[in-house]
C-alpha cells in the first residue's frame, strides 16, 4: 500500500507539472531536469540559479528502517517536482536557532542543489553543508543557507537534512543485540551524512559539479559531525576539504554501555524497558522520541573506531586541506549550557589561580572565567590543537564581527554568529536591516570560502597554520581581518596543556 501510493502520488505530481509546463508563457524560464540514478528531478530557475528542492538521498528511516543504517533511495519513474524542500527531521521547538515553523516528518532524508543555471563546459567544485543544532535540531532548508550566492560564484552547493535526538542519535541492548558483532550502531545521523556524500559522489556531476573536488562544511554541531568524519576511515574519498566552523573539539564521548543505559531511561518514560525488543521500539510515535535527549555522538567501534581526539594523536585523522575556526563569543552557549561553565571551573580548579591571571580583566569572577573557559576549553583550543596536529595544511581564523545593528549589546561574535555572513544571506536572517558594512564583510568572508572550495586555498594573505609561527587569521569587531602571531596563546596554552596532560610551553604573559 505505502508503494501504491507513492505511485500514485508521483504520477499526479508528473500530471501536474505537464499542465504547469503548458500553461507556462514563453517569457518564463524553463524548468531545469536532471537525471539522478534514482529518477529525473525538476527544479526551478531563480536569478540564473537552478535550485532542486526535497531529493531523497536514502529510503524513509520510518518502521523497520528507524534505527538502521540509512538504505537506498526508493527509485520513481516520472519526473520529481523538485521545486519544494522536504520535511525536516522530527525535532523540539527551539528557542531561537528555527527562523520559521518548518513541516516535520520521520521521512525526512532529503538533500537541497543550487547549481549555476547555465551549464559550463568544465565542471565546477561542490560544497555540501551539514547544519548545526546540537544534533537535536536544524536543517538544509532554513533561508540562511540558501546556496545561490555559492552557485552564482560558480560553486555547486548541496545542503542535506539528517536524523536528530534520539532517531538519530540512539542505543538500546535490542538495538545492540540485533545489529550483530560489526554493524554500526548509535549515530545514524552520521550515516545519513555518510549516504549523502555517497549520493554527492554518484549524481553531483548530472548537476555540474565534479566529485573529486567536494568541500563538506558545517557549523557547530555540522563541524563536529565533520570531525567524526575525519575519525571515520570509510568516509575517505567522499570529500577532498573541510570547513569546520566552531567546532566543539573538546566533547566528552559516553561508552556504548552509558549510551544504552540513556536510551533506556528515555524510553522508559513511555512504558518500555531494559527488555524491550527492537518491534516494540519501533512502533513507538516519533513524536515520543522527541525532547529532552543528550544527542553527543559516540565512538562506537564499528563505525567510528575511536574517539576524535584519539584519532587526532595518532594520526589517523582523513587528511585534506581544512578551514578550523571560531568565534569571538563562542561562550555565548552558556544560555543554552548553564551546567557546562561549572564543570569546567571544577576540571580547572587546580589552575584557576594562572587562568585569572592571563585573562586578567576579562575574567573579573568566576562567571565570566567560566563563559570563556567554556569558549577556549570546548572551541578555541581542540581548533588551535587540531591545526596543529593536521598532516595536511589548514587555515585558522577567529570571527568576531557584529553586525552594526547589534554592537551596541553583543559582547562579540556570538555563537552561530558568522552563518549569514558566510552563506551572504544577511536579509534573510535575524539580522533585520544589513548595512554595507555589514555585506562588506559579507562578501569578503563568503569569498574565502568560495576560493578554499575552488582552489584548495582561501583568500590572499591567509597563511596556513604552523605551530612555530602560530599564527590566526582574525577579523575584528570593525571587520578588519589581519594575520595576528600567538593569538590568545597564555590562555590557550595552560587549556591546552591542562586538557591534553601536558605542561604548556613558555610563552609571553597575556593574550
Amino acid at each position: 500500500m505505502f508503494h501504491l501510493s507513492r505511485l500514485v502520488v508521483t504520477a499526479l505530481a508528473a500530471a501536474h507539472l505537464a499542465l504547469a509546463a503548458s500553461a507556462a508563457s514563453a517569457a518564463e524560464p524553463a524548468r531545469p531536469v536532471v537525471k539522478t540514478e534514482d529518477g529525473a528531478v525538476v527544479g526551478v530557475v531563480d536569478d540564473g540559479v537552478a535550485v532542486f528542492k526535497g531529493i531523497p538521498y536514502a529510503a524513509p528511516p520510518v518502521g523497520p528502517l528507524r534505527w538502521r543504517p540509512p538504505a537506498p533511495a526508493i527509485r520513481w519513474s516520472a519526473p520529481r517536482d523538485a521545486s519544494q524542500f522536504g520535511a525536516v527531521c522530527p525535532q523540539p521547538v527551539s528557542r531561537g536557532f528555527t527562523l520559521k515553523v518548518e513541516p516535520t516528518s520521520e521521512d525526512c532524508l532529503f538533500l537541497n542543489v543550487w547549481a549555476p543555471a547555465k551549464r559550463t563546459a568544465k565542471p565546477l567544485p561542490v560544497m555540501v553543508w551539514i547544519h548545526g543544532g546540537s544534533w537535536t535540531i536544524g536543517s538544509g532548508s532554513k533561508g540562511i543557507y540558501d546556496g545561490a550566492s555559492f552557485a552564482r560564484d560558480g560553486v555547486v552547493t548541496v545542503t542535506i537534512n539528517y536524523r536528530l535526538g534520539a532517531l538519530g542519535f540512539f542505543a538500546h541492548p535490542a538495538l545492540t543485540h540485533e545489529a550483530g558483532a560489526d554493524a554500526p550502531l548509535f549515530a545514524y545521523g552520521h550515516m545519513d551524512d555518510i549516504a549523502a556524500l555517497k549520493w554527492v559522489q554518484r549524481n553531483i556531476a548530472a548537476f555540474g559539479g565534479d566529485p573529486s573536488q567536494v568541500t563538506v562544511f558545517g557549523e557547530s554541531a555540522g563541524s563536529g559531525s565533520i570531525l567524526f568524519l575525519l575519525a571515520t576511515p570509510s568516509a575517505k574519498g567522499l570529500f577532498a576539504k573541510a570547513i569546520l566552523e566552531s567546532a566543539p573539539g573538546l566533547v566528552l564521548p559516553k561508552s556504548l554501555s552509558a549510551a544504552e543505559a540513556q536510551g533506556v531511561k528515555y524510553v522508559a518514560r513511555h512504558g518500555l524497558g531494559a527488555d524491550s525488543t527492537v518491534e516494540q521500539l519501533r512502533a513507538m510515535p516519533a513524536a515520543d522520541l522527541v525532547g529532552d535527549y543528550d544527542a553527543t555522538p559516540i565512538p562506537d567501534g564499528r563505525l567510528t573506531p575511536e574517539p576524535v581526539d584519539k584519532a587526532v594523536i595518532a594520526g589517523h585523522l582523513i587528511s585534506v586541506p581544512m578551514i578550523i575556526g571560531t568565534n569571538g563569543d563562542e561562550g555565548s552557549l552558556v544560555r543554552e549550557y548553564p551546567a557546562i561553565p561549572n564543570q569546567l571551573l571544577m576540571i580547572f580548579s587546580p589552575r584557576k589561580p594562572e587562568l585569572k591571571s592571563v585573562y586578567g580583566a576579562e575574567a573579573p569572577d568566576d562567571s565570566s572565567l567560566g563563559r570563556l573557559l567554556f569558549a577556549d576549553a570546548v572551541f578555541g583550543v581542540p581548533a588551535r590543537w587540531i591545526s596543529a596536529k593536521s598532516a595536511s595544511p589548514v587555515w585558522l581564523y577567529r570571527f568576531n564581527y557584529v553586525a552594526d545593528s547589534e554592537r551596541a549589546t553583543a559582547p562579540g561574535a556570538y555563537h552561530g554568529g558568522e552563518l549569514p555572513f558566510v552563506f551572504d544571506t544577511l536579509k534573510a536572517s535575524w539580522i533585520k536591516t544589513p548595512t554595507p558594512a555589514d555585506q562588506a564583510v559579507a562578501t569578503r568572508l563568503h569569498a574565502c570560502w568560495s576560493a578554499f572550495a575552488k582552489s584548495g586555498a582561501p583568500c590572499a594573505g591567509w597563511t596556513a597554520y604552523s605551530r612555530a609561527e602560530d599564527d590566526t587569521l582574525v577579523m575584528d569587531a570593525s571587520g578588519t581581518a589581519a594575520m595576528m602571531t600567538g593569538y590568545h596563546r597564555a590562555a590557550f596554552d595552560l587549556i591546552e596543556g591542562a586538557l591534553f596532560d601536558r605542561r604548556p610551553a613558555a610563552s609571553p604573559s597575556g593574550h
